[in-house]
């Protein structure tokens, strides 16, 4: 497909994204599940795009029991990070029960990771805390970054994971469908009054689970895991774009 084509076709598939979402937020708007429903059209959207952009592509690597990519960055907006919280309350007594502490794992993964960017954090190679004998404990919850991160190659993920390969073939429909879909779920959040950024997972979830109330006030307008911003584009630049796709 021509490059121009290819961007009039995601252009069109941002503003249906953006479309839905805002009819999802005028629905759930003040109701207690708000968040689940918001997250369920965006899984939900990744997974059945990726499937139609991924047609005739080579298969992806990724398979359960493999998590040698689990020590990237997460980067998460409030209602993935909201979600997340969510399903640890939710699941904490079976976890303790098999063993498997997720705020002091969690806990323990930022403190050695706060502050440090993509690629300081690949070199520390610190394990996801969610990880347990290679499988994720939090799989259908995990942010839209998890799900569009995947590769075409295991053994170019092991030597990356090593240290011995810079690059990893990615698959760039997952890639794609993951940042338009998060982006357009932010440009409907932004449009209604809600804080739309994009935090580090851990710091976010440590804030996330130290408050019950945090859902609330993030709800009311607050901006609750400010500290865990990441803000390598600015949200100035974010919304400007925004605005010129819509108006386009």
């Amino acid at each position: 497909m021509p490059q121009a084509e290819e961007e009039d076709g995601a252009l069109a598939f941002f503003k249906a994204q953006h479309q839905a979402f805002s009819e999802t937020l005028a629905e759930w708007r003040g109701r207690a599940d708000m968040v689940p429903a918001l997250l369920a059209q965006a899984y939900s959207s990744f997974e059945g795009n990726v499937e139609v952009q991924a047609a005739g592509q080579p298969a992806i690597a990724c398979h359960k029991g493999c998590a040698t990519c689990c020590t990237i960055r997460v980067v998460a907006t409030a209602p993935e990070v909201l979600m997340v919280a969510r399903y640890i309350r939710a699941t904490e007594d079976a976890q303790k029960k098999a063993g498997i502490d997720l705020r002091q794992r969690i806990a323990k993964a930022d403190g050695a990771t706060r502050g440090h960017g993509e690629a300081q954090r690949v070199k520390l190679r610190q394990r996801c805390p969610f990880i347990e004998q290679g499988v994720c404990v939090i799989y259908p919850v995990r942010p839209l970054a998890c799900r569009g991160h995947a590769s075409y190659d295991k053994r170019a993920c092991a030597e990356a994971a090593a240290g011995r390969l810079d690059g990893i073939p990615l698959s760039m429909p997952h890639r794609m469908v993951r940042s338009l879909v998060q982006n357009a779920l932010q440009s409907a959040l932004r449009d209604v009054g809600y804080v739309w950024a994009a935090y580090e997972l851990n710091h976010a979830l440590i804030l996330a689970l130290a408050d019950e109330y945090n859902e609330e006030a993030w709800k009311t307008g607050s901006d609750v895991f400010g500290p865990a911003l990441v803000a390598e584009v600015s949200l100035d630049e974010m919304a400007d774009a925004f605005d010129r796709i819509r108006a386009s």
